[in-house]
């Protein structure tokens, strides 16, 4: 375990890094005694240090969704991380490519809570009650560490969220069988990946639950009105300046995006 002034400094690295626009040493590696709690601590302290700054939370991530993942980082659960309301854009946006370290790109949906939901025991169903409406989305991912990780570096670099894109059609929850919504992911006019959501935990809103669950050890839980990302159902892919990506969820609708 790290003391609070280590954990403080690991989040100075990781704002810094942001500043600057270079990756720092893995925190992992400056503070070897970091456990997955001071992780979190860590995107706390980050969190307070960007909200002070003028930027809003909107919402959460959830991340390492698919068991492969999760084996990857030798870990048993997803992690989570904040979605800030500057890091939001909308289809079409024209993205300076600039404003992340090495970019990659992730299709996922988005479920936009139409009411508060606080754990612990929170079930697929409850998410699926809770939520207003889903949308297609893009999660842009970014590395502010240097290579490779250990899941506490990616924890603490706010489980490696960078951007959101939401765009396509505005459904309610119940209005398909939102496991199966299927996308394919276009870079330069060459489709890089395709996916279905079923591939997030066997059901999109599995995360969600296991978000609200974990968010109630630590006395919070979703506001209405958040945004929550709920994980990608297709492997990463590179982005640079130059490159137009769209991802097409057939009858939920499309979502492109230039970066510049």
């Amino acid at each position: 375990m790290l003391t609070e002034e280590e954990r403080r400094r690991a989040a100075e690295d990781i704002l810094r890094a942001e500043r600057e626009g270079r990756p720092i040493v893995q925190p992992s590696r400056t503070f070897p005694a970091m456990e997955i709690e001071d992780a979190y601590r860590v995107q706390d302290l980050w969190a307070q240090a960007r909200l002070a700054a003028g930027a809003r939370m909107v919402g959460h991530k959830i991340g390492l969704t698919s068991r492969a993942m999760q084996m990857a980082s030798k870990m048993t659960e997803p992690d989570y991380g904040r979605i800030l309301d500057d890091a939001l854009f909308n289809d079409g946006a024209q993205i300076p490519a600039s404003r992340f370290i090495k970019p990659r790109l992730e299709v996922e949906l988005a479920f936009i809570m139409g009411e508060d939901l606080e754990g612990p025991g929170c079930r697929i169903y409850d998410v699926m009650r809770a939520t207003e409406y889903v949308v297609p989305a893009l999660e842009i991912i970014d590395y502010r560490t240097e290579v490779p990780r250990a899941i506490v570096d990616t924890i603490a670099d706010n489980a490696a969220f960078a951007a959101i894109v939401v765009g396509g059609r505005v459904i309610r929850p119940m209005d398909i069988d939102i496991r199966w919504v299927g996308a394919t992911l276009t870079k330069n006019g060459t489709i890089e990946e395709s996916g279905v959501s079923a591939a997030i935990m066997g059901h999109p809103a599995a995360g969600i639950a296991w978000l609200v669950n974990k968010l109630s050890a630590v006395g919070t839980g979703l506001k209405k009105g958040q945004i929550v990302l709920a994980g990608s159902f297709t492997r990463p892919v590179d982005i640079a300046a130059g490159d137009v990506i769209t991802a097409d969820y057939g009858p939920v609708g499309a979502i492109s995006v230039a970066f510049t």
